[in-house]
This record gives C-alpha cells, sequence and structure tokens, in this order.
C-alpha cells in the first residue's frame, strides 16, 4: 500500500515538473521575461531531488532547506539558448538577477512553503558556512605559527560544534546512511552544513546559537558590501 502511494505521488511530481519546464518555455516564446518565468517555474516544481544528466540535483536539504539556486540551474539548462548568457550567468554563479525585486516580490514570487524552505537554507546553509568561514578568520588571527588551511578548518570545527571534524562527518554519514569517506561531493557538503546548523542549535545554549549567527551575519553583511555591482 506504501509503495502504490509512493509511486503515486512520484508520478505526480514528475508530471508537475514536466508542467513546470513546459511553462517556463511557453511564456519564453510568448515573449516573458526569462527571470520572472523562471520564478514561475520553481513554485510549479514538485520533485525534492532527482538525477539529471548522470549528476544528483537536490533542491530540498534535509526535507526542508530549499536550494532555489540549484533547482534555477536545472531549469535554465532548458532554456540555455534563449536567455542571454551574462544573465544566467550571474544569477546562477553571483545570486545577481537581471533587474532586482524586493524581499516581499521575492517571498511572493516563490509562495510561503518554499519561501519559508528557502528561509531554512538561507539560515541553515549560507549563514552556517559563513560561521565557519567567520570562525576560521579567528583562529588564523590567533594563532602564534601560520597554519594550513586544512588544519585552520578543524580548528575551526571544534570551536564552533566542540567535537572533532572527524567524528562530525562520521555520525552525520551514520545518519544519511552514507558511506564512511573523508571526501564529500558539493551536493552531500551542503547536506553536511545543514546537518552541522541542527547539531549546533541542538546542542548549543540559545545565548551562544545568537551570538554564532550575528558573527555569520556581520560576515555575510561585509562581504556583501564590498561585492561590485
Amino acid at each position: 500500500m506504501q509503495q502504490d502511494k509512493d509511486q503515486a505521488w512520484n508520478a505526480a511530481a514528475l508530471a508537475g515538473d514536466a508542467r513546470a519546464i513546459q511553462h517556463l518555455r511557453e511564456q519564453l516564446k510568448a515573449g516573458r521575461n526569462w527571470y520572472t518565468a523562471l520564478l514561475e517555474a520553481i513554485v510549479m516544481w514538485r520533485s525534492p531531488e532527482e538525477e539529471y544528466k548522470g549528476e544528483r540535483y537536490l533542491y530540498l536539504i534535509g526535507g526542508e532547506a530549499f536550494d532555489w539556486l540549484r533547482l534555477a540551474e536545472r531549469l535554465c539548462d532548458e532554456i540555455s539558448d534563449s536567455v542571454p548568457e551574462d544573465e544566467m550567468s550571474n544569477l546562477l554563479f553571483f545570486d545577481r538577477p537581471p533587474f532586482e525585486i524586493s524581499k516581499q516580490e521575492f517571498k511572493a514570487a516563490l509562495g510561503p512553503a518554499k519561501y519559508r524552505a528557502y528561509l531554512n537554507y538561507l539560515y541553515g546553509v549560507l549563514i552556517e558556512q559563513a560561521l565557519l568561514l567567520a570562525t576560521i578568520y579567528e583562529v588564523r588571527k590567533a594563532s602564534v605559527v601560520p597554519l594550513v588551511p586544512e588544519e585552520e578548518a578543524v580548528r575551526a570545527y571544534k570551536k564552533i560544534y566542540r567535537a572533532e571534524l572527524s567524528d562530525l562527518l562520521s555520525r552525520f554519514q551514520k545518519d544519511m546512511k552514507y558511506p564512511h569517506r573523508k571526501s564529500l561531493t558539493l551536493t552531500e557538503l551542503k547536506e553536511f552544513t545543514y546537518w552541522l546548523f541542527r547539531y549546533r542549535v541542538k546542542t548549543s545554549e540559545k545565548s551562544r546559537v545568537a551570538s554564532d549567527t550575528k558573527k555569520a551575519l556581520l560576515l555575510m553583511y561585509r562581504k556583501m558590501s564590498n561585492r561590485k555591482p
């Protein structure tokens, strides 16, 4: 019975994905702006992940964090011949859309469910990455002698999560039922980062979670302020 339900859900998701791609192509043929049509197609998309051209595309990390640019990359591949290359590259590599929209407009475009999942990705992946980078800077500044990047990272992980990186990685791989390897794919690294975010929130005091988040946000703000237009 459950297998039949899963098969029915998967079939419905694939049908929704196909409609999203069709909608995107039709809107471009009708002269709509590609970015506007892309956001509409993203709302229509159903599958949390897929195998595409021999590569794993994961859009919903941990079942709750929406990597919308990964889905944008997937959909842009369907219309790459119809979109200015520089505009597409700016969006996919630098998160710079062809025209600016407000936070409220972006929220309305994605819809409530996908926007909540996008916020989970923002805080659980992007801000968690910024926290690691900010802590690496602290480790580097505090070190009497220069450290190799690998050692800086190991010390930063221990400072943030109060555990050895190797132990954290083993716990993650056990939870995810992944083989025990020292290296991770880019997709697995995002999953690991989100796993670390949930681990930190679960094991740290609220005041420390707030302090770490503030540290990461400040670094992100400085980097965005220094980014060339």
